[in-house]
């Protein structure tokens, strides 16, 4: 199968690292960091559509419903890893954010031959997680048209769920099948093709969008503080104390209590000393408020 690289921007040559390997080491690196610079402010053309891409996630949460990321290679791992930092730092449950990567698990550390290239696996590895309408995919792929992510595309939107794709080429396969097209347009890069370094940072950036926007929108935040943290080890332990502390303004002592209280469950112990509750009441109104800390205290003190 031919493949036409040529109207490709990540597969352009960038005529600032023409000559890179004739630079001294910190001249190379200056140029890499040049076009680095130029990742964010891609990023940010792209800000509309990421924002639309987070409401409907933030739906898809709210109705019981999963963000699924489709990918292969560095794509395919950047959304694997986005995917694995939500429980620690939200709570959420590690079925609510999935990656899926091209070749499956043993991909995610070495290449798979020709996985990439297959479509029917892109949608066989979606039916394995029964996707359906209440899901969101996020299709991610550098070029904007890796097979793989397109059979799992196309097999979203035949189950009428709502699909988004991250690229980095504008007007690709993907962005034609996409609800939502998100496309920072990085430019070429340093090394030419090599799309695991502009291209891999936009997604990375947007990948933090996407889960931490959805997740703030459903409560998982409160102020800037991620109030659902699990403390699954001496730091996280220590951090929930903080957070607790930070956000009722309590000694470390009353955050700790509070904490033991409800089994050690953050947000609990924020509306049990904001609202003077017991950890049980606290847990019946954040309950009650979708689990909302702003709604659950300003239930109890009206």
């Amino acid at each position: 199968m031919k493949i036409d690289l040529s109207k490709m921007v990540t597969e352009s040559r960038n005529t600032a690292s023409q000559h890179i390997d004739t630079l001294s080491t910190m001249e190379m690196l200056k140029v890499i960091n040049d076009e680095d610079k130029k990742v964010a402010l891609a990023v940010e053309q792209a800000l509309p559509e990421i924002a639309r891409a987070v409401d409907a996630i933030a739906v898809a949460f709210r109705q019981g419903g999963r963000l699924i990321y489709s990918g292969a290679g560095t794509s395919g791992r950047l959304g694997i890893l986005d995917a694995s930092e939500c429980p620690p730092t939200y709570g959420s449950k590690p079925e609510q954010v999935v990656g899926l990567i091209a070749g499956g698990h043993k991909a995610i550390l070495k290449a798979v031959e020709n996985a990439e290239d297959n479509q029917t696996l892109g949608a066989d590895d979606l039916k394995a997680l029964n996707f359906n309408q209440h899901d969101v995919l996020v299709g991610i792929a550098a070029s904007g048209r890796t097979p793989y992510v397109l059979g799992a595309m196309s097999y979203a939107k035949s189950v009428g769920a709502t699909v988004a794709c991250i690229s980095c080429n504008p007007q690709s396969a993907m962005t034609e099948v996409a609800d939502i097209s998100i496309t920072p347009v990085v430019g070429p890069e340093v090394v030419t093709g090599s799309s695991r370094m502009k291209a891999g940072t936009a997604q990375k950036l947007v990948l933090n969008m996407l889960t931490t926007g959805a997740m703030i929108r459903t409560g998982k935040v409160y102020g800037n503080l991620m109030v659902d943290v699990e403390a699954t080890n001496a730091k996280l332990v220590e951090r929930q104390k903080n957070i607790v502390v930070a956000a009722t303004e309590c000694s470390s002592e009353d955050a700790e209590s509070a904490l033991a209280a409800c089994n050690g469950h953050c947000k609990t112990a924020i509306v049990m000393i904001l609202a003077n509750l017991t950890a049980d009441e606290a847990r019946t109104l954040l309950e009650q408020n979708q689990g909302f800390i702003r709604q659950a205290t300003s239930a109890a003190n009206s």
